[in-house]
């Protein structure tokens, strides 16, 4: 393990840690020792703020906000292809486009919580935000000026025009800048909830992870049933009102649990922070690192403590930036002269970059889910009696699959890992990871498979248009139970490690890296999509793998290349995983800050006894 301990001292550390000791260790009474404040800033009693009675207002917020949002994102390619008759690769790189506008903007979340208004204030200015672009997009949907003229017959049907594609998209996007500041705060609010300096609530936080995705997946689940069910059958102005009003209750359920949260003090841009250190190393790239890292310029324990903040030790890892922290002769500007807790923390984002990219390639399977595997369930039998199964819908099974997952990984493979491997936690979270990327490859092994075999049966019965295969929507299921099996693995342990590796001072950007990676894994799916359309066409009557025709197309042939790139992205993950060093977490230096404390006070009542007999002895002297 990286000997990267964190400490905080001075009399106020001093006074967290006595008074977590007089109240039984701090499982009742006592103030929180993470730095924790209310919204005035004031230190807080453990036993009135936080933990689950604070998250439970937070989960539900989760649950309502995810209905908003997959009750838009799960239908948007059907709207999109029957509303603004849009084409295969159009409608699917304009849903894809949207939805990685929507997980790239909470790395400026992030950087207005972390640097400026903190997470509270950033959540409920960008939850009005969201809120307003939920409304326009009802709108755009219901007012007859304002939605796409109708066509019932399918033949030379009207467009929509600048203005409403104006105002749809609009509304779309500006929802998007919502979405930016609720989403890497919310759930980085819920695990502030949970102080690491605390056992029992250490212990709580580790499951915290798991049961908020096993929560929010309810209010997915609704909206790709019953929201999707109400769009396709009933009309899109209370299909989407519906998610708008779920969206205000949530907002409202949110702020009625204000008296109870716990809030962290911003402490400044971290981009700022690690800009300062790549060009102050940069800047000295010429100079000799010491031997000795006590060398190095560092603050004073006191004056972590007066911010709340963590000292962090030096380590050898990515030594070149240690640069910042040698003092010269030149100025001592921030720019130039960065201390060491800096510099390690600026590492410890660094490091996780190649895990990030890693990640995007598993993020652009997840794109699949809500674009070519909802356009595949409309080219199949969907009726069951009376009954018309919404195509969308079928991602309710990813749903499904995730929640039983989580609860059997949290449950029983947990347990019985933990006692083979004595990780409280199982496996590690990289081992996780892992096991999730290796059924993603399973996941586009069957896609192709199944489609191979759509194909087959399309073209036995001479379907040709996009008209209905005799085949039955719930041969895809496969691929949906699977894809939530994954995300049990993958996407719980990808939140969960760039929190719980981001640097104390750093953690909503850290929850954003996960973020960037579905954002970059759905701008990759437009690349991708657009690239592999364009280079399968061919001048001698070739049409291509992907067309607005999907009985035609050769869905099976682009899953195949997915599988081949799943495979060599886990390869590529295998190797950068080898090479990564966990970071020592807070509470295991717990007992090297008490060990520092008792010597420091030590040595002031050895100084105090020295000076008090100087001064005694001339007065015995004179005597």
């Amino acid at each position: 393990m990286m000997l990267n301990h964190h400490h905080r001292g001075d009399e106020g550390e001093v006074h967290q840690l006595e008074n977590g000791k007089a109240s039984g260790g701090g499982g009742g009474g006592g103030y929180t020792e993470d730095g924790t404040v209310d919204l005035r800033g004031n230190p807080i009693l453990r036993s009135k703020r936080g933990r689950w009675t604070a998250c439970s207002f937070i989960v539900v917020y989760e649950v309502f906000e995810r209905m908003a949002y997959y009750g838009i994102s799960s239908n948007l390619i059907i709207y999109l292809t029957t509303k603004l008759r849009q084409g295969t690769v159009r409608s699917s790189n304009n849903v894809t486009n949207w939805v990685g506008t929507i997980w790239m903007t909470p790395i400026l979340g992030a950087y207005v919580a972390d640097a400026l208004l903190g997470r509270y204030w950033t959540f409920i200015i960008s939850a009005a935000i969201y809120l307003s672009g939920m409304s326009l997009l009802t709108l755009a949907v219901s007012l007859p000026g304002l939605k796409p003229p109708g066509c019932d017959s399918g033949i030379n049907c009207k467009k929509a025009s600048t203005i409403q594609l104006a105002v749809f998209f609009g509304a779309l996007y500006t929802l998007a800048v919502g979405t930016g500041g609720t989403k890497p705060n919310i759930s980085t609010i819920g695990a502030d909830q949970f102080d690491d300096f605390e056992p029992k609530e250490k212990a709580q936080k580790l499951s915290f992870f798991n049961w908020w995705m096993f929560s929010i997946f309810f209010g997915t689940l609704f909206a790709n049933t019953v929201l999707v069910y109400i769009q396709d059958n009933v009309g899109w102005t209370l299909g989407y009102g519906l998610p708008t009003l779920g969206l205000l209750i949530s907002i409202i359920i949110f702020l009625a649990g204000t008296p109870f949260y716990r809030h962290k003090v911003p402490t400044g841009s971290p981009f700022t922070k690690m800009a300062r250190v790549i060009l102050a190393a940069l800047r000295k790239w010429k100079t000799p690192v010491p031997t000795d890292p006590k060398q190095l310029y560092e603050l004073d324990l006191t004056e972590y403590a007066k911010k709340g903040k963590y000292r962090i030790d030096s380590t050898p890892t990515l030594r070149f930036l240690n640069k910042a922290c040698v003092r010269t002769e030149a100025s001592t500007s921030p720019w130039i002269l960065c201390p060491v807790t800096e510099v390690e923390e600026t590492k410890q984002m660094l490091l996780m970059i190649p895990i990030l990219v890693a990640t995007f390639v598993p993020s652009t399977m997840i794109a699949q889910i809500s674009t070519l595997f909802v356009k595949q369930g409309t080219t199949l039998e969907r009726k069951i009696g009376n009954f018309e199964i919404p195509p969308a819908s079928l991602a309710g099974f990813v749903t499904m699959s995730m929640l039983i997952s989580v609860v059997l990984y949290d449950r029983f493979f947990v347990r019985i890992m933990a006692k083979w491997t004595k990780n409280p936690r199982g496996i590690t979270l990289l081992q996780r990871m892992g096991t999730g990327m290796v059924i993603h490859i399973i996941i586009m092994v069957v896609a192709s498979l199944t489609d191979r075999h759509r194909l087959r049966v399309a073209k036995d019965h001479g379907v040709v248009g996009n008209k209905q295969v005799p085949l039955s929507i719930f041969v895809l299921l496969p691929q949906f139970v699977l894809m939530g099996m994954a995300d049990a693995f993958l996407e719980v342990a990808k939140i969960e490690f760039f929190y719980d590796q981001a640097p104390e001072s750093m953690k909503s950007l850290g929850t954003s890296y996960s973020m960037t990676s579905l954002g970059i894994g759905s701008f990759l799916s437009s690349f991708l999509l657009s690239t592999v359309s364009r280079l399968t066409r061919s001048d001698d009557g070739h049409k291509g793998w992907i067309l607005n025709d999907l009985n035609t197309s050769h869905l099976d042939y682009y899953y195949a290349f997915f599988a081949v790139l799943n495979l060599l992205n886990f390869f590529m993950f295998l190797i950068i995983s080898r090479f990564y060093v966990y970071k020592a977490e807070v509470s295991d230096s717990m007992t090297i800050l008490g060990q520092e404390l008792k010597s420091s006070t030590a040595t002031v009542t050895s100084q105090q006894h020295q000076h008090q007999h100087h001064l005694v002895a001339p007065t015995q002297e004179a005597a």
